[in-house]
């Protein structure tokens, strides 16, 4: 199946919603905002929506299915990820991995078979969704590379054949990573987080074989983790989830400045670069208001010149 065709041709569209902010990453946000936050990324035409087990410990599918199931089913694309089965957890307290949640299941990894399957059936349970329509691999690098090279994408391979599942690709952090995944299955899709970006530029090897190899990617953490995602960049800005050293403020500066002489913001030009390389099908972005999801999509339809593209290709070379 080619990547650019999870259910139907286009259907990721070129802007997507991430949902580990709904899934209260780093602080709650309360039901009805986050539910409305997803109805205004549907307003938006948005059509593509991203979650996983790990986003808020099931929370993020929760809040997503809670929207979607009354909306029609062949008119969306939606993906969750599997390798982090949830299990009950009796130690009370704070999830301690960043989501702003009750820790009332612990994440569990499994690569296995039985695992994937289930953690497809608990997704579906937890989203009140009949199927997804793409599987991701989640994190491999973090967990165990080999292992989900050799066990877990075979599964996903077969879960495919079988029909459970539409499409099945990656989600991962690591470009060299992905690259040894896509020389190793069928793959239909790379979600990749903050690698190919506006700031970073690099020559990646990954984009180039998954054009020859027909497997699209997904961009996501285009703002390299809010960074780029004001057009002026405070002095507190972080870059990889930590504080920004300053010669990475510095870069991020002179980039938005060259974004100003064209009459462009940086955030807009942040979003719309990953997908000037024809290896990208979709940019996904994670919102937690629907003003958020706003400012997204308008960014997004938003004309930039040819020539700041020339401009920021000569900076990052």
């Amino acid at each position: 199946m080619n990547s650019r065709e999870p259910g139907k041709p286009g259907s990721l569209g070129r802007l997507g919603f991430g949902g580990a902010g709904i899934g209260n990453l780093y602080r709650a946000i309360p039901d009805g905002e986050a539910l409305a936050t997803v109805l205004a990324a549907w307003d938006a035409g948005i059509r593509y929506f991203d979650t996983a087990p790990h986003y808020g410990l099931g929370l993020s599918e929760q809040r997503l299915g809670a929207v979607l199931r009354d909306k029609p089913r062949d008119e969306f694309v939606i993906s969750t990820k599997v390798g982090r089965l949830l299990e009950p957890n009796s130690d009370g307290g704070k999830d301690p991995e960043g989501f702003d949640v009750p820790a009332t299941t612990r994440r569990v990894w499994d690569f296995s078979e039985g695992g994937i399957r289930r953690s497809i059936e608990d997704s579906l349970e937890r989203l009140g969704l009949d199927q997804v329509d793409i599987a991701y691999l989640h994190d491999p690098d973090v967990h165990d590379l080999q292992a989900g090279i050799s066990q877990a994408l075979p599964v996903l391979e077969k879960l495919r054949t079988e029909g459970l599942v539409t499409a099945i690709g990656v989600g991962i952090n690591s470009a060299e990573a992905a690259l040894e995944c896509v020389e190793a299955a069928d793959l239909d899709l790379v979600m990749l987080a903050g690698r190919y970006t506006l700031l970073e530029q690099p020559g990646v090897p990954l984009l180039e074989r998954c054009v020859e190899r027909s497997t699209g990617v997904v961009s996501v953490g285009a703002y390299n983790s809010g960074l780029l995602a004001r057009p002026e960049v405070p002095e507190d800005a972080h870059y990889n989830y930590q504080q920004a050293p300053p010669e990475v403020l510095e870069r991020a500066r002179a980039l938005a400045a060259i974004c100003r002489d064209f009459g462009v913001e940086l955030p807009t030009a942040a979003l719309q670069f990953p997908l000037r390389h024809p290896a990208v099908v979709n940019v996904t972005a994670g919102a937690t208001s629907p003003e958020q999801v706003s400012t997204n999509a308008a960014r997004m339809e938003e004309t930039v010149p040819e020539e700041l593209w020339e401009a920021l290709e000569r900076v990052g070379r």
